[in-house]
This record gives structure tokens, sequence and C-alpha cells, in this order.
């Protein structure tokens, strides 16, 4: 039953082959074996898709209701016991997830040796329900979904160059000290956010505007990249100026070699949130994985 809910979450046999380290024959067999159990058809199968019967769709729906509340009955026995096991599967950006999360991986397995993490790093968006994640960090608003949220950060982003850059500059060409100063500058964009080449930015008390006054630029530049570790690695090398959150850059901040820019100017602040489907929230590793992560990080 397991099987077959997570098969029809993910679209797909391979998938949840993956998930149960199973190779996909194991796992078709599996849903196979139930459909003659239970004497009915519940998926249509092709060669490209997957697609329920009016009686799977029907089964579907209590099917996972009762994997759910299953789970939650193991997940006291587990916490009675005092012993997390088993796989938890993670989701996070690639910068956050190397730069952030790993420390805390390590720290949580050392706590709970019998826990394993599927830890996915990816800088787009990932369907949580599909990819059949436990838990994942999100940075910045969150939709409107059935997602179980909670707030435990906040990330800011920060205008940054390497020393490198600001000395290669022609004669003539400064660091810049407004927004409209960017227009002269190579700017490395980052394309995993709306508006990529728009920075916006909030006049603060020692600028000549008015305080609290926003302006938005439309940068240029000769790279843009979908990657937070490329727009890492770029600003580094003094390949241009980047517009990224501040925890990417803490190790080159901390050696002086990346320095901040316009500083009497704000950045927008984004929220950072741990989401976890609905069926999750019941889950003993789940909730202890939450618990830790929301401590180092809040």
């Amino acid at each position: 039953m397991r099987t077959f809910v997570r098969v029809v979450e993910s679209g797909s046999f391979s998938a949840v082959a993956y998930e149960l380290r199973a190779t996909q024959s194991a796992v078709s067999k599996q849903v196979a074996a139930l459909e003659k159990e239970l004497g009915v058809k519940l998926l249509v199968r092709t060669t490209r898709s997957l697609a329920l019967t009016e009686e799977g769709e029907c089964y579907f729906e209590q099917a996972r209701r009762l994997v759910a509340e299953i789970a939650e009955a193991e997940s006291s026995l587990i916490k009675a016991e005092g012993q997390l096991r088993g796989w938890i599967r993670v989701a996070a950006a690639v910068g956050f997830g190397r730069l952030k999360l790993m420390p805390l991986v390590k720290s949580f397995m050392s706590a709970h040796p019998d826990v394993k993490i599927d830890l996915r790093l990816h800088d787009g968006f990932i369907n949580l329900v599909e990819e059949g994640i436990d838990v994942s960090v999100r940075i910045g608003d969150l939709p409107d979904s059935g997602l179980i949220a909670r707030r435990i950060g906040t990330s800011q982003l920060m205008l940054l160059a390497h020393r490198d850059y600001l000395r290669s500059l022609p004669e003539g060409v400064g660091a810049p000290v407004n927004p409209e100063d960017l227009k002269v500058h190579d700017c490395i964009v980052y394309t995993g956010m709306s508006n990529s080449n728009l920075w916006t930015f909030t006049a603060g008390a020692g600028t000549s505007e008015t305080k609290g006054a926003t302006k938005s630029i439309r940068v240029e530049g000769h790279i843009q990249t979908n990657s937070s570790e490329v727009l890492l690695s770029a600003v580094a090398t003094g390949m241009g100026i980047g517009y990224a959150p501040t925890w990417l850059f803490d190790v080159e901040l901390a050696s002086g070699e990346v320095v901040r820019l316009m500083p009497d100017w704000e950045s927008p602040r984004s929220p950072i949130h741990l989401v976890s489907p609905p069926e999750r929230k019941h889950s003993a590793k789940v909730r202890a994985f939450a618990e830790h992560i929301a401590a180092a990080l809040t």
C-alpha cells in the first residue's frame, strides 16, 4: 500500500525504486500484487505515463490516509522506544545545503546513528510530494499550499565584490556608491530569482536620498547563472559584482578578500522556512530533525 501511494504521488516506478533502494521491477511487482489481492486494476501503465483507474482513484485517497495513520502509529512506538531510525529525505538549495545544512546533518546523525539522510540539493523548485521529500528548507515567500511551514530565519541580500575586481577597474571608475553606479559595472546575474537582473535597494541614513526610498536598477554583465555555487565562484575569482545572500559568502567576507559594497543601501530580506508535506508531520524522526535545524538556525 505504501509503495502504491508513492508511485501515484511521484508518477514514476523508477523514482519509487530509487527511494526504496529497490529495482523498478520489484516496485512494479508490489503494485501488481496489490491489484491481484484487491481484484481490481488500480493503474493504467504505458511506456511514458501512469494513470489511475476509477477504482484506483477511490482506493488511492483511502490508502494515503491509512498510510499516514500507520506512520503515526509507528512514530509513537519509536518515540516511546527513544531511538530514531530510517531514512529522512531532505531538500535545499545547493549553496545553503552545502554551507549551512551539511554541518547540521552531520551533528544530527552523530546524535542518531540509526538515521540515514538522503540530501537532495537543487537551486530550482522541487515538488515535495512527487519527490517524496520529508522536509525542505525554502528561502523566500511561500505560495499558498497545503505544506506545513515553520519560519526559522531570514536571508538578506548583499552587494559584494572581490578586491581583485575592484583593483582591476579602469581609471575613473570606482566602487559603486549609489545604485545608478552599477550601470557601468560587470554584474553577475543569478537567474534563480525572479527579476534576476533588476536589483532593488532601500536608502539608509548614510545616503543622500530620503531614508526608506527604494531604487531598482536593471544591471548587465558578461555572466549569468542559475547556480548559487557558480555565483559564489564568479564573485570569489573577481569576475564581477554579485547580489547574493550574506550566508553564501560568510568565509570570504571573514577573510576580507570579498567586501560588501554600498553598505548605506539596504537590500531585501527573505524568510527561511522549513516545509513538509502534511502526511510527514507525525513522523518522530522528521520532527526531531526539524527541531535540530530550527534550534541551530533560528
